[in-house]
């Protein structure tokens, strides 16, 4: 799929890894739709892009049900959805209410499955479409800490490799793009926390290059992590008890409780 030219909806734009997707995306000649919560931040954001006149902004809770059948209608024609929206989730699931349990699925997993449901028909209609959903290495292996970001990112990876097939012949690509750890932005940006030992980490940028990358080569899955990563939480997809194993040798409590309470309001 061609990135110039193309209208392109990215969701989570900005804070964390969408910004530097946007500015990339629009050095590559995408023009955006920005969608978060913020409307002022949006905004600077979409001023601070080349041709800036040609980029939208659409303020959107992608927590809210009701509203994301609206925020597609106001998009207008999407070619390429990079559905890149988060809500971190860390944290033991026994201290979650069931209404942030309800967020934290509805944003992570819900709300890009919906949105490819809507952006879609059009999309095989004009033969001609791409939908990248920005994942995580989370959805591979389990960890500590982490169930019910687990729980919406495995369940993202079996839609979107699924939803690949059904729509193979098309015309429309779809892509996964899973980071793992990212220095600068997300998580350990967000919290001072010091990533484990060993694993390496990636920049938002090496993210963005390699979902330009999936979208313009059509690829099914691109794992955007050090070599000992990717190969670790593929063994670890194939041996679950091993993983477990490894994890919980591996994993500082102290660090877990440090992200969890520090991403606590975001629940």
């Amino acid at each position: 799929m061609q990135i110039h030219g193309a209208r392109v909806l990215l969701t989570g734009a900005s804070g964390g890894i969408g910004h530097t997707l946007a500015h990339t995306l629009a050095r590559h000649g995408a023009k955006l739709v920005l969608t978060g919560r913020r409307t002022d931040a949006l905004q600077a954001l979409a001023d601070a892009l080349p041709s800036a006149s040609s980029h939208q902004v659409l303020a959107a809770d992608l927590g809210e049900r009701s509203g994301l059948e609206k925020l597609v209608a106001e998009a207008g024609d999407v070619q390429i959805l990079v559905a890149n929206a988060a809500l971190p989730s860390s944290g033991d699931v026994l201290e979650y209410t069931a209404e942030q349990i309800d967020r934290s699925l509805d944003v992570n997993l819900r709300a890009p499955v919906l949105l490819a449901r809507l952006l879609a028909p059009r999309m095989v209609e004009a033969r001609q479409g791409h939908l990248a959903m920005i994942g995580s290495i989370s959805g591979r292996v389990a960890s500590p800490g982490s169930s019910l970001y687990n729980a919406a990112k495995f369940g993202l990876r079996g839609f979107t490799l699924g939803l690949r097939q059904d729509l193979h012949g098309s015309g429309v690509g779809v892509s996964l793009v899973q980071p793992g750890f990212v220095r600068d932005a997300g998580m350990f940006a967000d919290t001072g926390a010091t990533p484990p030992r060993g694993t390496g980490t990636v920049t938002p940028q090496r993210v963005a290059d390699q979902t330009v990358r999936a979208i313009e080569r059509n690829l099914a899955e691109v794992n955007v992590a050090p070599l000992g990563l990717r190969i670790g939480s593929a063994v670890g997809g194939l041996f679950p008890t091993l993983a477990d194993t490894v994890q919980r040798r591996g994993a500082d409590p102290a660090t877990l409780h440090q992200i969890a309470d520090a991403q606590r309001h975001k629940r």
